[in-house]
């Protein structure tokens, strides 16, 4: 039972961290939404910020896990269709998941007090998935679907398209100018990694 209530609470403190932020999210409305007293959260969370980055763990984990589940289905045969929809699958988790908004958000707006802890929080994540995603460039290179080069260097040339999305998603909501920049950055780097 404290376990679903704990979900519960995360759940709707999710909602008003990804609205109000970390300062605009009250204790008091988040328990008033999940009808108990917010003496009552304190049963399941030693405070706001423990609330606050267990949020973020969960958002967190699910970034890598839809992330990774993704890759783990990319072979050698289709390099730009795997990427292509890679880079889709980053505008889809944002669009479409609360989770992913509130990551998104927070790595890129974190609570003063709490940057740190929320920076190596996202430099692990970008960690894990460069690491798999290298391995996938050199599987790449090796079956010679893409230009011979040190895996490193597409990884990081497409990683910095992946970051120019994530910008344009925390900062605008400009569909065009998202697709326009997606086009002009793929076009690009295809061209630069493709076996001609």
């Amino acid at each position: 039972m404290i376990l679903l209530k704990s979900k519960e609470i995360k759940d709707i403190a999710l909602k008003f961290f990804t609205i109000h932020g970390y300062e605009g999210a009250s204790l008091s409305q988040i328990a008033e939404n999940v009808g108990m007293k917010k003496q009552s959260l304190y049963a399941h969370f030693k405070g706001k910020d423990d609330l606050f980055l267990q949020v973020l763990q969960d958002a967190k984990e699910t970034e890598i896990s839809s992330k990774l589940d993704y890759l783990s289905k990319v072979d050698t045969q289709n390099p730009k269709a795997d990427l292509l929809g890679y880079l889709q699958l980053v505008i889809d988790l944002f669009q479409q998941s609360e989770q992913l908004k509130f990551w998104l958000r927070m790595s890129f707006f974190p609570p003063l007090h709490l940057a740190t802890a929320i920076n190596e929080e996202v430099f692990d994540t970008e960690q894990k998935i460069q690491t798999v995603l290298e391995n996938k460039f050199q599987a790449w290179i090796d079956a010679k679907a893409i230009t011979e080069d040190t895996a490193s260097i597409p990884t990081l040339a497409f990683l910095g398209i992946v970051d120019s999305i994530m910008l344009e998603l925390a900062y605008g909501n400009n569909e065009k100018r998202l697709n326009d920049k997606l086009n002009a950055s793929w076009t690009v780097f295809w061209r630069g990694i493709s076996q001609l």
